[in-house]
């Protein structure tokens, strides 16, 4: 499922495929010049790898949750003991979606950043392909620093905190459609600060970020998944952030505050293993 997330930049940078890019749009779409605002391309091929990487996270998540893709046949282990919560899918994809604290205000951001002109001038380069390099430091260091931010929410201010996190963690037990649930002062300070940030820290092409913020979007996602994933035991040999490390953080608030990694945790001495932590809450191997 993760490479399939990168679906559409690896297409269309595929110089051996008849959907290459410079195929099927016009040069003029895609070369820089010195117009005022900027081509949309760019924009809108991000913006289409990101809902692209989400239909099929909906999509896996929708057979993983029903049991259609294991041995048994039955619902996959819930993180918590007390048990998954129950909902109908339709009404989670929709909240999930029409949140606009989410993907609304998202799309608001990479919108204006990018027709602007306010992200480095490699951002809009269609040259080269994707650079993982980049892409891998572009989460660290978005992850770095939303660590700092998350961690200030909970310490500033009670004030600032019941206004901008704390709606958020109304849900102890969180589910996938939980990611973007939160308020509008939440995004801004804990997502959209850092991915500017990000952004003038490390200067990618375009290819790289559609690559990162498809990752970085359904990683988010996928750490409030209510189940465990096949691929939990080895993100949490790497260090690599979980639905039940990101539960942790959930139940007991002052854990656990980094997203796609723990290794921020680790440093600062707020990482805590769910089973291990929290045995009596957390079921075993999660």
């Amino acid at each position: 499922m993760w490479p399939l997330m990168l679906t559409v930049p690896l297409v269309l940078n595929d110089s051996r495929n008849p959907l290459h890019y410079t195929k099927i749009f016009p040069e003029s779409w895609y070369t820089i010049d010195d117009s005022s605002r900027p081509k949309p391309l760019g924009l809108c091929l991000g913006l289409i790898t990101v809902a692209v990487g989400q239909l099929l996270c909906l999509f896996v998540f929708f057979f993983f949750k029903y049991g259609f893709m294991s041995q048994n046949g039955e619902e996959p282990l819930s993180i918590q003991k007390r048990g998954a919560r129950t909902y109908d899918y339709l009404e989670g994809v929709t909240t999930h979606l029409s949140q606009p604290e989410g993907f609304v205000l998202l799309g608001g951001y990479l919108t204006g950043t990018w027709m602007f002109r306010l992200m480095p001038p490699a951002y809009y380069s269609f040259d080269g392909g994707i650079d993982y390099a980049k892409v891998f430091l572009c989460l660290v260091i978005q992850d770095g620093i939303q660590f700092v931010m998350h961690l200030l929410e909970h310490s500033v201010s009670p004030a600032f905190y019941k206004y901008s996190h704390k709606p958020h963690h109304r849900f102890t037990n969180p589910r996938l459609f939980d990611a973007f649930n939160g308020s509008m002062l939440d995004t801004i300070f804990m997502i959209l600060v850092p991915l500017y940030a990000t952004a003038n820290l490390v200067h990618c092409n375009v290819w790289s970020y559609m690559a990162f913020g498809s990752f970085y979007a359904n990683w988010l996602t996928l750490i409030h998944s209510e189940y465990t994933f096949p691929w939990d035991q080895l993100f949490h040999c790497l260090g690599f952030g979980t639905p039940a490390d990101h539960h942790v953080h959930h139940a007991f608030f002052k854990y656990n505050y980094g997203h796609l990694f723990t290794w921020f945790d680790r440093i600062w001495g707020t990482y805590r293993h769910p089973s291990e932590f929290a045995p009596k809450q957390f079921n075993e191997g999660v």
